[in-house]
């Protein structure tokens, strides 16, 4: 399938993408508005000339957060585009740089030439910066017709995704030959852009930019002090965080196991996806947790057994009022989330067995004793348990974590570096 085929099909599906947003717009209301920005219509004023980012939901807009200041810096004079596709990265954008007047945001329009170039008509970036592996063939086609470069920043790819890629080789191939810079986490996924025809001369090993993470010392205040308040000081406290479809039941079972030995346990419990925290909540009370939401304000008292982390924006807060950390998308087939952030807060680890998006990080992790892997509720438990039980293991593991990410550091400053040979060209 070449590029002019895809493009036929895009179109074709229209309305399938229009149902797809109904549907979405069911259960997250923000879905229906904006629509206009997702064809180029209706796109707010835009100050052209600058940089644009492109980071499709929340995970991508805090990983690229960093590197935006620190462009931000480098660049004072360059106003900053930051597009996403979903309503829950818009508000974690909106958040992120709510006082950063060189900051603009829209949605990424939808990659159909026409909404592809009124898009860059407005803008007229000087530089494209795609985060991870969000690849849009029109949009970079019509970068590459204006001769704007385009770089893929935190660059991943995993087996799995190099396959789907390379079942569609007349459109992956030239597509990647128009690109200029490919910033990769790994030598592995290096090759496979290799295989599939990016040109050996744009891709660079940088390491991974989320080993950067640098974590407020006030963040920790701030937790110690709430957990003063709760009178939770010396009560066991663990966090499943990122959770999807399917884990929240085998997490549940896992504090209730919990419980039986360590009755004051608490269970701090993050859904993943917005649009599931009313289910979630509904499931802690229908299986009898006492639970406490925390977008309510309400306290955490002696009495409460789940806390719900139903609030943007706070997960890593939430990860330092942890003694130790579960991340999710991990238990079900969904790749896994970021395992360094509860690292870079001195946690330990623990893991479903389905980490395909993270394949590097976890196996520095293990190979350091910094992560355990589970299977189902029981080994869940038991894991949380002896991390209860063993502070001075859960101490080994949270040094482990902070080692690996003082050792892999750096890689901020080598994609800035490739950016600014891009702009500066």
């Amino acid at each position: 399938m070449n590029r002019t085929l895809y493009t036929a099909l895009f179109y074709l599906g229209l309305p399938l993408v229009a149902i797809r947003l109904w549907l979405r717009a069911r259960k997250a209301p923000a879905y229906a508005k904006r629509i206009g920005e997702r064809f180029s219509y209706g796109m707010p004023a835009m100050k052209p000339g600058g940089i644009w980012v492109h980071a499709v939901s929340v995970g991508e807009s805090i990983a690229a957060a960093p590197m935006i200041r620190a462009l931000l810096a480098r660049y004072p004079t360059l106003p900053i585009t930051v597009t996403c596709m979903t309503p829950t990265g818009s508000e974690r954008i909106l958040a992120l740089f709510a006082n950063e007047p060189r900051i603009q945001h829209c949605y990424l329009p939808y990659d159909l030439p026409c909404a592809a170039r009124r898009f860059l008509d407005r803008v007229r970036p000087k530089l494209a910066v795609i985060m991870e592996t969000e690849l849009w063939p029109n949009h970079i086609h019509q970068c590459a017709k204006r001769g704007i470069p385009v770089a893929l920043a935190n660059a991943r790819l995993s087996e799995r995704s190099a396959r789907g890629y390379g079942r569609f080789r007349k459109l992956t191939q030239p597509m990647l030959a128009e690109m200029s810079l490919f910033a990769v986490q790994t030598e592995a996924e290096a090759q496979r852009l290799r295989d599939l025809g990016a040109r050996p001369e744009t891709i660079e090993v940088t390491g991974s930019i989320k080993f950067d993470l640098t974590i407020d010392p006030q963040l920790l205040e701030r937790a110690s002090q709430l957990r003063g308040q709760w009178q939770a000081l010396e009560r066991p406290v663990w966090i499943a965080a990122s959770t999807h479809d399917g884990e929240d039941e085998v997490v549940l079972a896992a504090h209730r196991q919990l419980l039986a030995s360590h009755p004051d346990a608490l269970l701090i419990l993050v859904p993943r996806h917005p649009e599931r925290f009313n289910s979630v909540y509904g499931l802690c009370q229908q299986q009898g947790f006492a639970t406490v939401r925390r977008s309510s304000g309400d306290a955490v008292s002696a009495d409460t057994s789940v806390l719900l982390g139903d609030t943007m924006g706070e997960l890593l807060f939430l990860y330092a009022l942890a003694d130790s950390a579960f991340v999710g998308g991990s238990l079900v087939p969904n790749g896994g989330h970021n395992l360094l952030e509860p690292a870079a807060l001195a946690k330990p680890v623990l893991s479903g067995p389905h980490l395909f998006n993270f394949l590097e990080i976890a196996a520095q992790l293990r190979s350091a004793g910094a992560l355990q892997e589970v299977d189902d509720a029981e080994g869940l438990a038991i894991a949380v348990q002896r991390l209860f039980e063993l502070p001075r293991d859960a101490q080994r593991m949270a040094v482990a974590g902070l080692k690996v990410m003082r050792a892999n550091q750096g890689a901020l400053q080598r994609l800035l570096d490739g950016l600014g040979r891009l702009i500066e060209r």
